[in-house]
């Protein structure tokens, strides 16, 4: 029998079923979500800790560190400024998807 896969991996089936702006979205999001749980352990910092720290609530954290919820920008900075993080706009990549 045949096989009717999308596609034979993870990569082939994510340029089926997403655009190239909903991929560089979600690889940004991933990215970002990321850096800050890196940097909070590197900083031995509990999610109930950068609460206080912060004034982002932990569930909230929690749900940003599982990727359960699409943040606002500002929640995004107030979690990382205590994490001595912030954002930088730089210019995009260029890819040859080809």
């Amino acid at each position: 029998m045949g096989n009717n896969a999308i596609g034979s991996n993870w990569e082939d089936v994510r340029k089926e079923l997403f655009t190239p702006a909903e991929i560089a979205e979600s690889d940004l999001r991933v990215s970002i979500i990321g850096e800050l749980i890196k940097a909070r352990q590197e900083k031995g910092i509990s999610q109930k800790r950068l609460e206080e720290l912060s004034g982002v609530k932990q569930p909230i954290i929690a749900r940003m560190e599982k990727g359960s919820t699409n943040p606002q920008l500002d929640t995004i900075l107030k979690v990382l400024a205590p994490l001595g993080k912030t954002l930088a706009v730089v210019p995009l990549k260029t890819v040859n998807n080809e």
